[in-house]
């Protein structure tokens, strides 16, 4: 954290990692909380919840002089990835995966009193575009399902429920959409601009009515260095300036 502003961390596996590219979720979250909060990624392709809870204790240090106001949390997607016979793989059971998220969630919570946590559910799938684009030479065939997606997100939503824990159920929120099949996947599997942007509506929603102190939303959060200045763009009238702080003009969504 530079200048004392809120840290907020993205943590997960590769719905994480990609979230900076092509108009993805992270990307919109960072230009949203510009001047108010610094957005950290620490997304792992690939990765399940073993490995996330294997690197809780490096990426989220107990003894760190910052910790974080805000972390989003990713993982199941590789998880439900059916297991294969060599044993080798990204598959982790459910009850595993429940456990593995239950102490990462735990872990976090610990970190301080001000430090608050959502989880993110297993989105849906487009298994016919993901098989046409996952085809390859040097990986085994990878078996993901719709049906195993949804297992998984329930199971996490299930949790969050129980831990009294925010969560935004992906799997649900992305079906609103008619025609999310073609619209919210690069390859099937990873989110395009549009996919992301639900996930940004789904996030900003939870935070809007989170009943947190301090509120996390960016619209009651501080812009910093956001006062006057002569040095400000001059007005029309010549005779003053015009302090542009807080414009959104740039954005294609006026995000609420």
């Amino acid at each position: 954290m530079l200048g004392g502003r809120p840290l907020f961390v993205l943590f997960g596996s590769s719905i994480v990692q990609y979230s900076f590219s092509n108009g993805g979720w992270g990307a919109a979250l960072a230009d949203i909380y510009a001047r108010k909060a610094d957005i950290l990624l620490r997304g792992y392709i690939g990765w399940n919840t073993r490995r996330g809870v294997q690197v809780m204790d490096k990426v989220f240090p107990k003894d760190s002089a910052v910790q974080p106001s805000l972390v989003i949390v990713y993982f199941g997607g590789n998880d439900s990835i059916a297991a294969h016979s060599s044993g080798l793989g990204p598959h982790v059971p459910l009850d595993e995966y429940i456990g593995n998220m239950r102490k990462i969630a735990e872990h976090l919570k610990s970190l301080s009193e001000k430090t608050r946590v959502i989880f993110l559910s297993c989105p849906p799938l487009n298994e016919e575009m993901l098989r046409n684009s996952t085809s390859s030479t040097i990986l085994s065939e990878i078996v993901r399902t719709n049906e195993t997606c949804r297992l998984y997100s329930d199971a996490c939503v299930a949790l969050c429920k129980e831990m009294n824990l925010k969560v935004v159920d992906l799997w649900h929120a992305m079906q609103k959409r008619e025609d999310w099949m073609t619209a919210c996947f690069t390859d099937g599997l990873h989110l395009s601009e549009e996919g992301s942007n639900i996930v940004v509506e789904e996030i900003l929603k939870v935070l809007k009515e989170a009943e947190w102190e301090p509120c996390l939303h960016w619209k009651a959060m501080p812009t910093e260095f956001a006062e006057d200045s002569p040095f400000d763009l001059v007005s029309s009238s010549g005779d003053a300036t015009v302090n542009p702080s807080e414009w959104t003009i740039h954005r294609k969504i006026p995000w609420d």
